[in-house]
Parts: C-alpha cells; structure tokens; sequence
C-alpha cells in the first residue's frame, strides 16, 4: 500500500500539539519518530507484509531482495533489522540497530538504499570532516567520546570484517559503562551505504523532539527550536515526495524502450556506364 496523505497528516497531527526541541549531538537525540524511516520506505513502494495491530513491522521492496524489521518487542538489543538476500551479481547482506538509534540517522541508510546510488565519499570521510578522532586501531570517536565507530578488519580473531558503531554512557575508555545503542554493518553492506549512515550520524546539524520525548543521555542538550511544528511537518512531507519523484523518474528510465538505431544508408552499386 503506498504512502498516503492520510498518514501523512496523522505525522503532522502528531507534531502539531508538540514544540520542536533542537537536540544534540545526534547519537544522544534518542529514538525519535520511526515513520522517518517506514514514510521514506512506502513513498519507494515498499509494502507492508505485517498485520496491521501488531507492535511489529515488517515491509518489503517491490524487488522483495530488501526486507526491514522494526520490533520494539524484541529480546535483543537490535530493534532494527535490514538485510538483502543476494541477487545474480549481488552478495547478500545485513545489518542492525538498537532501541535508541535516531530514526532521522537510520533514514541516511534507507534513503540511500532506495534513490539512485551517486558518487558517495569513502564511508571515513563524513566522520573526519565532522572532526571526529581517529587512532591508530581503525576506529573514530565522536568529540564528547561517547559514540565510536570500528571497522574490524578480517583477522585469525574475526570471520569476517564488519563496521561497529556503540554508544556508551561514559566516556571513560577503560570504563565505558553500559551500552546505550549500537549499529552493526556486515561485510557486504555497500560503502555508500555505509557512508550515507554515518554522515548522518556526524551531521551537526540537530534533531527536533520534544520536550518531553526520550532522549539516549541525559547529556543531551535541548534548545528552543527556529522552527514551528509545521515547518517540520512540512520538511517531512517534502522530503517523502523528493524520494517519490527520484524513485519514479528511475522507474520510468527502465521501462522506456530503446531508442532504435539509426538505420545507415545501404551502399549503391555503381551505375553502369
């Protein structure tokens, strides 16, 4: 079922009785509203395949190779579940999300997956240009030490090599604390998947909750928003349709028929004298 403008409303509704908060930095923001990912989905023709009164959301792409699982009733630590079966010239992937991860942050990685792939920097280059650290073992650290991403490389230790992201309730580096959310990106997640997840992360540019949504750490900061409830309704149903139209313009440039070859004048025989 596509998305529609009911259900758009209804996001409007929601945040029309709520003042927009601007939230920082983002991995502390806190869950926020996961139709910023399942609106994005739908308006790409990804359809639902969960019953309707279940906690439970499962959502399919129009190819079926694509599948998410959101299950906030889930005995693990991953709420989020996304994983591509493979294809003829395409490996199989997956990759997950804990209870806290930004739904605007995960949209990165599902926005990507569903317009058009363009030329994307290395997965790094989003996370030093923000001016997150790196070291020496390959992996980064957000400016307040909280969050840290890793790329574990393939090792006699390790199978195979993945990203890792963790969120933790300290800073301390030998005594980091529990672990407030994480992201897992296996092998095969393509890099501008993986690059388009963690610009959106290192993006300091904030969130909006509010006032009393829950946020990841009590080290968030929250400021008065410039922007009015519906601006930011507003900003939501414009991106939905820029997805819609990307996703239609690719659709009709794989069903238009090709264009026939000019037919090249056949030589004449030489008249004969």
């Amino acid at each position: 079922m596509p998305l529609s403008e009911r259900q758009l409303a209804a996001f409007a509704d929601k945040n029309a009785g709520q003042i927009p908060f601007d939230t920082s930095p983002r991995h502390l923001a806190g869950p926020g509203d996961a139709r910023h990912v399942t609106h994005g989905l739908a308006a790409a023709g990804w359809t639902s395949l969960s019953d309707p009164l279940s906690a439970e959301i499962v959502m399919a792409s129009p190819d079926h190779r694509h599948r998410l699982q959101f299950d906030p009733q889930s005995h693990t630590s991953a709420w989020w579940r996304l994983q591509a079966t493979p294809g003829a010239d395409k490996p199989g992937w997956y990759a997950e999300f804990g209870e806290l991860v930004p739904a605007e942050v995960l949209a990165g990685f599902t926005d990507a997956l569903i317009t058009p792939a363009s030329p994307q920097p290395a997965p790094w280059q989003p996370v030093t240009s923000a001016g997150w650290q790196r070291d020496d073992a390959g992996a980064a650290r957000s400016p307040d030490f909280l969050c840290r991403i890793e790329h574990r490389p393939l090792s006699e230790f390790r199978e195979r090599p993945s990203w890792h992201v963790e969120v933790r309730k300290s800073a301390d580096a030998e005594f980091p604390g529990p672990r407030v959310w994480h992201a897992f990106l296996d092998e095969h997640v393509p890099d501008h998947l993986a690059g388009a997840f963690f610009g959106a992360l290192c993006d300091l540019r904030p969130l909006q909750r509010a006032m009393f949504d829950r946020t990841a750490h009590s080290s968030a900061v929250k400021e008065s928003s410039p922007l009015s409830p519906q601006q930011v309704a507003d900003a939501h149903a414009a991106r939905v349709k820029a997805i819609r139209a990307k996703v239609r313009a690719v659709r009709r440039q794989q069903t238009a028929p090709a264009t026939p070859a000019t037919p090249t004048t056949a030589a004449q025989p030489a008249a004969r004298r």
